[in-house]
C-alpha cells in the first residue's frame, strides 16, 4: 500500500473517539488529495511504494486516516488511531506526527496548527503538580484577594555575581513582586555560579518573608544535561526552594518528563527558549497551542504563552488560543499558568488582564529594572498598577488620585498599550 492507496481517506462512520486528531495547513503545487494522502501514509504505516510486509490487518488497526480536506484553504485534518501511540510518552508522540512530514519533496510547508488529544490518550499523564492554584497558594492569593501575579527577571540578564544577582531578586521581592526568575541562559557559569547564587538568592527570599510578611517564589534555572538537572533542582529542594525552571524545548520533552515524574515538590517554571525556530513561520513548523497542550501533559505548572502588547511576535488569536489551552477545565489534569513575558511594564498589565484575566503571570524584566528610580520603584509600580486594575480602576487616574510616584513615573516613561484583538 503506498502514497496512493485511497483507503487513507477515512470511511464513512470511522470511529475517532480515541484517535489523536492533528489539523494541518499545506501548502502544495500537487494534488491536495494526494499529497493528504502521503501526510497520513508518511506519518503511520505507510511509504513511498508498496510493500509486502504491510499487511490489511496492519493497516485498519493502525493507519493514520485523512478526515477532512479544504484545499482553497490549504487545511487537512488526520487521526491517529490509539494503538499507533505509545502510552504516557511524548517524544513518541511527536516522532510520529510531526518527525518526517516538515521535510517532504511534496510539500512547500506544513504547518501543525493545532492536534486534539482524547481522554484515553491523555490519561496516562501526570499533568502539573500544582498548576495554577497551586501557584496561587504558594503566594497566598485566594479566591477572596485573587489578582495576576507579577514577576521580574534579573536584569541584566547575564554577568551579575551571585551577591549582587541576590541583591536585584530582593529589591523586587521586597517593592512587591511574587516572583523572580534566572534568564534562560543563565545556569552555571564561572561569572554566577549555580549553588552559590540559589543559596544566596534564597536567602534574601527568607528575608522578604521575615520583613513583609509575604511569600515569594524564585524559578532556579536548572537547565543542563538531565542528571546535573537532576542534581541541581534536589538542592534548590535543600535550599529551601519553592520553584524550578527549565528550558523546556532546549532540554527535551523527555527530560521534562523525567522531571515531573521525580515529584520533589518544586513548581515547574517552563521556558519555552527557541520555540521560534518552530513557531513563528506562519506556513510551516509547529503553532505553540501543540506545545502548550505536549507541556501541559507533560506536568509543567507555568509556561510562557505569549503577550500581545509586548516584545514578541504572536498576535491576540495566536496567543489567546494558546492560554485556552493551558486553562481548558474540561481535561483530567491540572490547568497550568500561562506566563506573558517580554518587552513589559506596569502599564501592561490593563491590557493583558482585560484580554486574559487574573490567571496569569505576568513578567517584566527590563519594565522594572529601567524604572527611573531603580529597581525597587520599578516592583512598587507595578504591584501599584495590580490594584488598579483589581480595583478596575483607570491606571492613570489611579496613580494620581493614590498619589503612586512610581507607577506615575512608569506611565511616563511607558504609557499604557492598547489591546489588539483584531489579530
Amino acid at each position: 500500500m503506498s502514497y496512493v492507496d485511497d483507503r487513507y481517506f477515512a470511511p464513512e462512520g470511522y470511529d475517532t473517539s480515541n484517535a489523536v486528531i492533528c489539523t494541518f495547513k499545506v501548502k502544495t503545487n500537487e494534488d491536495f488529495g494526494k499529497v493528504s494522502k502521503e501526510i497520513a501514509a508518511e506519518s503511520s504505516v505507510g511509504t513511498w511504494t508498496m510493500v509486502h510486509t504491510l499487511t490489511d490487518d496492519i493497516f485498519e488497526r493502525l493507519a493514520a486516516r485523512v478526515l477532512e480536506m479544504q484545499p482553497e484553504q490549504g487545511i487537512v485534518k488526520i487521526a491517529y488511531p490509539y494503538d499507533i501511540f505509545e502510552k504516557g510518552s511524548l517524544p513518541q508522540m511527536l516522532s510520529l506526527v510531526v518527525g518526517n512530514i516538515l521535510g517532504m519533496k511534496s510539500t512547500e510547508a506544513i504547518r501543525l496548527i493545532d492536534i486534539d488529544i482524547p481522554a484515553s490518550i491523555r490519561e496516562p499523564y501526570p499533568g502539573p503538580a500544582f498548576g495554577i492554584e497551586g501557584f496561587k497558594n504558594a503566594l497566598k492569593i485566594t479566591k477572596n484577594n485573587d489578582r495576576p501575579i507579577i514577576g521580574t527577571i534579573i536584569k541584566p540578564k547575564m554577568g551579575l555575581p551571585p551577591d549582587k544577582h541576590a541583591q536585584v531578586a530582593y529589591e523586587a521581592w521586597y517593592g512587591g513582586i511574587d516572583f523572580v526568575k534566572d534568564d534562560e541562559p543563565q545556569t552555571d557559569q564561572t561569572f554566577c555560579g549555580f549553588e552559590d547564587r540559589i543559596s544566596k538568592v534564597l536567602e534574601k527570599a527568607d528575608l522578604v518573608k521575615e520583613e513583609t510578611g509575604r511569600n515569594v517564589v524564585y524559578a532556579a534555572n536548572i537547565t543542563a544535561p538531565l542528571p546535573e538537572m537532576e542534581k541541581r533542582a534536589e538542592y534548590v529542594k535543600d535550599q529551601g526552594g519553592n520553584c524550578m525552571m527549565i528550558d523546556v524545548l532546549t532540554t527535551g520533552f523527555a527530560a521534562v518528563q523525567y522531571m515531573r515524574s521525580l515529584d520533589i515538590g518544586l513548581l515547574i517554571h517552563a521556558h519555552r527558549a527557541m520555540h521560534a525556530a518552530m513557531t513563528r513561520h506562519p506556513d510551516h513548523g509547529i503553532h505553540m497551542v501543540a506545545f502548550a497542550k505536549w507541556l501541559r501533559l507533560a506536568g509543567v505548572d507555568s509556561l510562557h504563552a505569549g503577550t500581545v502588547v509586548g516584545k514578541m511576535e504572536g498576535g491576540y488569536h495566536d496567543v489567546k488560543v494558546v492560554y485556552d489551552a493551558l486553562r481548558d477545565t474540561t481535561w483530567k489534569q491540572k490547568t497550568a499558568l500561562p506566563v506573558a513575558s517580554g518587552g513589559l511594564h506596569p502599564g501592561s498589565i490593563y491590557p493583558i488582564t482585560d484580554m486574559f484575566g487574573f490567571d496569569v503571570l505576568i513578567n517584566a524584566g527590563g519594565g522594572v529594572h529601567g524604572h527611573p528610580d531603580g529597581t525597587i520603584a520599578g516592583a512598587k509600580a507595578m504591584r501599584q498598577a495590580v490594584e488598579a486594575v483589581v480595583q478596575k480602576r483607570d491606571l492613570w487616574e489611579f496613580a494620581q488620585a493614590e498619589n503612586h510616584k512610581e507607577l506615575l513615573i512608569s506611565l511616563e516613561q511607558w504609557g499604557v498599550p492598547k489591546k489588539d484583538t483584531s489579530s
